[in-house]
């Protein structure tokens, strides 16, 4: 699907998507549950689907409503129902679900889709081997293939590739046959890990951490219990329409959903929009967004490297060019970020440099003359499309953002819940 998006006021309020990152490890947990969990305000997002499919093949009864799921688990007995595991295009999915897999007897392999292939998993291989399992990657990707279950025991992490590799083990090592001691050399995204650990504990999950998040250690056997809870509000997707309020707001925009119970990196976007001048404040239920000019701004983004795309359409509007550090971050995702927004924004009239020694994308202001005559290519990515779209909506023409429907991955309402605040959009026939 092409969009083509016009310049646009908005006002009013919309309430922020379900978080994905809590869904899916609150359906991890709820796989391991003795019981059955109750989850309300579940999201639709194709991710949060891909984890509820793995819990099924791994053994999870599930009945799913409009906006809640039950879900039966197996009290850490893996006996999975397929041989074949598929997690979609969800990286976390993929890195959560995968050492839980490897708690069971059964053989099983792990096929990745479209955007997801090619991502790395050989961090996997030697830990696996090191708790006395074997699992089996090709040329570091997909397809994976687990082929012994995982005992326990030490292993050292490579931390800087992902932290859901971590969150992964974190989740199974509870359940396996041995007390297990976990070492993660210089972990990234440590926010993401207290998330991790916030949501263990809720299931009744003992685990020792020290305050770098660079070592773990958790005893076997350990039992979760099955809980009741609401999802979160999502700050990733809060933050693109922070973004958007700020930039194309009438007045102010409140966005509600978001008093939370569990920490979440994204939340960073509060401070990253006071640096870039900002005015954001607390509501009952969430923030008000005001609209303001874009001041230069520099900000380390290593530990929400999510950010980096809607960050890089904010400074697009300011005067002087603004510095987003930890780009080393963006190139296993959906797409390489850092190469994408730099093709991407130079259609829109936007010149980004990418500073390698420096580990930072510079994006300079906008040239507010240039019109934009070739489609914003999304690259399958739903953080690039979103974030074009805001410069879409900010700008003096009308933009084409291809493959629209990318979204659908974390955000499935985004375009609906803009417009709902007076974003203009139209479908593009893909031939023009």
């Amino acid at each position: 699907m092409n969009i083509r998006v016009f310049p646009s006021q908005l006002s009013g309020q919309v309430a922020a998507p379900p978080s994905k990152s809590v869904m899916q490890r609150l359906v991890a947990g709820a796989l391991l549950a003795e019981g059955t969990s109750h989850l309300y305000n579940i999201s639709q997002s194709d991710d949060c689907t891909s984890a509820l499919l793995l819990a099924s093949q791994l053994g999870a009864e599930i009945e799913l409503g409009e906006t809640d799921v039950r879900i039966t688990g197996t009290g850490g007995n893996i006996i999975p129902r397929s041989a074949q595991l598929t997690p979609g295009e969800s990286g976390l999915a993929a890195r959560l679900f995968t050492p839980i897999a490897g708690l069971g007897s059964m053989k099983v392999s792990m096929q990745a889709e479209d955007s997801l292939r090619g991502r790395p998993m050989q961090e996997f291989e030697s830990v696996f081997r090191q708790l006395g399992g074997c699992l089996k990657t090709t040329g570091g990707s997909f397809p994976v293939s687990i082929e012994r279950p995982l005992q326990g025991g030490t292993t050292m992490l490579n931390g800087q590739i992902s932290s859901q590799f971590t969150t992964g083990l974190l989740f199974a090592l509870p359940c396996a046959n041995l007390h297990s001691e976990l070492n993660v050399h210089k972990p990234v995204s440590t926010p993401y890990i207290d998330l991790t650990l916030q949501v263990l504990a809720d299931f009744g999950v003992e685990i020792h951490a020290n305050e770098e998040r660079a070592h773990f250690s958790c005893d076997g056997h350990q039992t979760f219990r099955p809980i009741e809870t609401v999802v979160d509000g999502d700050w990733s997707g809060a933050a693109a329409l922070a973004v958007a309020g700020m930039l194309c707001a009438e007045s102010s925009i409140e966005i509600s959903g978001l008093n939370n119970q569990y920490r979440q990196a994204d939340e960073a976007i509060r401070g990253a929009m006071l640096f870039a001048g900002g005015a954001l404040s607390g509501t009952d239920e969430g923030i008000q967004v005001a609209k303001r000019p874009v001041r230069a701004f520099n900000v380390d983004l290593t530990d929400s490297p999510d950010l980096f795309p809607v960050l890089a359409a904010l400074a697009a509007f300011g005067k002087k060019p603004s510095k987003l550090k930890g780009m080393h971050r963006l190139e296993h995702k959906e797409s390489n970020r850092a190469a994408a927004i730099q093709t991407e924004w130079k259609k829109l009239g936007i010149r980004v440099e990418i500073d390698r020694a420096g580990d930072e994308l510079i994006v300079f202001p906008r040239d507010q003359n240039f019109v934009p005559t070739e489609p914003i290519d999304s690259h399958g990515d739903h953080r690039i499309a979103m974030a074009a779209s805001i410069v879409g909506l900010a700008g003096e023409h009308p933009i084409i953002v291809s493959h629209a429907e990318c979204v659908s991955k974390s955000y499935p309402e985004f375009f609906d819940d803009l417009e709902i605040m007076g974003a203009s959009f139209r479908i593009q026939s893909e031939s023009k």
